[in-house]
């Protein structure tokens, strides 16, 4: 039988949208509706998890079509992790958005446009269809134009215009690629394309569709060299806005990928995977460049972006079950510690009203909070023990030394190294020293929104000591992956005899 539970972390945030439409002026009630709403997909998609964990894949689909029929929904391990980790950072930032969203941008249909992302990511992670995949991923991205241009300053004005130009490029390569899948397998069930793509007498054509495929995601999820666009779209919008796209947007296409590259693209991963390792290698090595090269703050945290989405990569190339089960460790933590260093420089810059981190220094007296926060944070991202980023650096390098990929493991080395650099640069910047003049800020009490920052540390340090626990359903989650007739017998035969 069709699970309808499967819909519903994608109906929650729907229906939100549809209702904050109606009583837009009203923002207390706005206020109200949308923490309620991220409220009870959160506790959804924990049930959905143990649901999942206790009965298998579950499946969703629509108007009773059997598959590869229809519009189908599937929720594996991987994909509810996933979920999870997108509500619980959609929840932070919308917290954080409570008190420090201004009413214009409130009014002008900021909590539609925000609940209209999660859909579309939430989607992301729960489709089982490809075409529907290039569908949420444009639900996603139109919300997202529109958050970016939120304000309509010129450097706003600016980089929404880049940010829509660049994604219609990538649109095109997605549909041409779905449409050259179609061609070869006369389905859009992702299920049924990978039972059928084994089959295909040219595999040389599975190729040049894995090719567009990798140029597709690999351009949604910053992977080098197709990284350029990513610093400044970043940076220009509100700070939990930022947030949100540095925590969950990017991860969206590394999530794509690996679901492709597991269930899809697996002919010759000796060509495939090991082109994929490579471009990790030159995404963490010029993230980080990027990042020690910069004095603002968010564009430093932007370039990390870049840097850390290496590492996920990395586990992809690597392609074992540990190298996946580090590559997902590395993805949960990596959502929670980014989107929680962008609001802490949201914050930062609220109080100091610049975002050059030269022009600040001395925070630490007067803001101790703000800064042990940040230093905690940092640190996780830098992969120091025994916070989450170690332990899921450790295990991706640990596989790629017993595979004998030495040259990968340096740079990823490297890059931590450079990552500690870079983080304790701005800490010794902007909280260490001799206090420096800000401007003035209002009324502004940042202890309204210190709570959400700390709450996200504190589940980075908790996913360190847990990493026994984290591991043990990431490998369950890589395991799944890694043998893709499990999740094609869930899909095609999943209420059949």
């Amino acid at each position: 039988m069709s699970n309808n539970l499967v819909l519903v972390p994608v109906l929650i945030p729907f229906i939100t949208a549809i209702l904050l439409l109606f009583f837009y002026k009203n923002l207390r009630l706005q206020l109200a509706v949308s923490a309620l709403s991220v409220i009870c997909s959160i506790v959804v998609s924990i049930y959905l998890f143990s649901v999942v964990l206790d009965s298998g894949i579950q499946t969703f689909w629509s108007s009773n079509w059997p598959p590869p029929f229809g519009i189908i929904m599937v929720a594996d391990i991987f994909a509810v992790v996933m979920v999870i980790l997108a509500n619980i950072v959609g929840a932070a930032c919308l917290v954080f958005s409570f008190s420090t969203i201004d009413a214009g941008r409130a009014r002008n249909f900021y909590y539609v446009f925000f609940q209209m992302i999660l859909v579309g990511v939430n989607g992301s992670f729960l489709t089982g269809d490809i075409f529907n995949l290039f569908v949420f991923f444009e639900i996603m991205l139109l919300a997202s134009y529109a958050l970016i241009v939120l304000g309509s300053t010129p450097g706003q004005l600016r980089e929404s215009f880049k940010y829509v130009i660049l994604n219609m490029v990538s649109a095109v390569l997605f549909l041409f690629g779905i449409g050259l899948v179609y061609a070869m397998v006369g389905t859009l069930n992702m299920a049924d394309i990978a039972q059928k793509m084994a089959h295909i007498e040219n595999q040389g054509l599975v190729t040049i569709a894995a090719m567009i495929f990798l140029v597709v995601f690999g351009m949604k999820g910053a992977l080098f060299p197709l990284f350029f666009w990513l610093p400044q779209p970043y940076i220009v919008p509100h700070p939990a806005v930022s947030a949100l796209f540095g925590g969950l947007l990017t991860k969206v296409g590394i999530y794509a990928l690996i679901r492709v590259f597991t269930l899809i693209f697996v002919g010759e991963p000796d060509f495939t995977h090991y082109i994929i390792l490579m471009l990790a290698a030159g995404t963490m090595f010029f993230g980080v460049v990027g990042a020690i090269c910069q004095n603002n703050f968010r564009y430093i945290l932007s370039f990390h972006i870049i840097s850390q989405v290496g590492y996920m990569v990395m586990g992809l190339g690597l392609y074992s079950v540990l190298a996946i089960a580090g590559a997902i460790y590395y993805i949960a933590h990596h959502i929670i510690v980014k989107a929680c260093l962008f609001l802490l420089a949201g914050v930062t810059e609220k109080i100091t009203g610049t975002e050059d981190i030269r022009q600040m220094g001395g925070l630490l007296h007067r803001y101790p909070l703000l800064g042990w926060t940040f230093l905690l944070a940092g640190l996780s991202l830098a992969g120091i023990p025994p916070l989450s980023g170690f332990f899921s650096k450790l295990v991706l390098m640990q596989d790629a030394v017993v595979q004998g990929q030495f040259f990968v493991t340096v740079v990823a080395l490297l890059t931590g190294f450079l990552t500690l650099f870079s983080m304790m640069k701005i800490f010794l910047a902007v909280f260490w020293g001799e206090e420096k003049p800000v401007l003035e800020q209002g009324d502004f009490n940042y202890l309204k929104v210190m709570p959400v920052c700390m709450g996200l540390v504190a589940l980075s340090i908790l996913m360190g000591f847990g990493a026994h626990f984290m591991m043990k359903y990431a490998l369950l989650a890589a395991e799944q992956l890694m043998n893709p007739q499990v999740y094609i017998d869930a899909v095609l035969n999943f209420g059949r005899g």
